[in-house]
């Protein structure tokens, strides 16, 4: 199936540059792995290298690199589009823009966890009034 019509939501809603690196990245890792998770997995890892995931959208990151630890192993756990390994001050920028509550007594740990839980719930919200 053409990426295009597997674009996720969230990428929609994010530049044209972002979308162009997913589905660039969908079709070749269709091509070599096949059409599915794998696929899916591969197009996100090269889009987390240069945006991150804030609300329910991707944002060009200050500089590229992996996101998480999740990004330089296979099973190691992914921080679901957060950049965890930006400031904290970075972080604590984004929980502000989100309205993070209790933000600035936060370990920068808990700074990533909050930003996924808000980005989820931004991104529920925005598929809710889509429909």
């Amino acid at each position: 199936m053409p990426a295009r019509e597997e674009l996720p939501a969230t990428i929609k809603r994010s530049p044209k540059h972002a979308q162009d690196i997913w589905l660039a990245t969908h079709d070749s890792a269709v091509e070599t792995y096949g059409e599915g998770e794998r696929a899916h997995r591969t197009a996100f890892s090269a889009l987390k290298h240069q945006y991150e995931k804030v609300g329910d959208h991707w944002e060009l990151k200050e500089e590229k690199g992996p996101s998480d630890e999740g990004a330089l192993s296979r099973d190691g756990e992914t921080a679901g589009g957060v950049n965890a390994n930006a400031t904290k001050k970075h972080l604590l920028d984004v929980a502000k823009r989100l309205d993070v509550r209790g933000r600035t007594r936060m370990t920068k740990d808990e700074l990533v966890e909050a930003i996924q839980k808000a980005n989820d719930r931004e991104s529920r919200r925005s598929l809710e009034a889509e429909r």
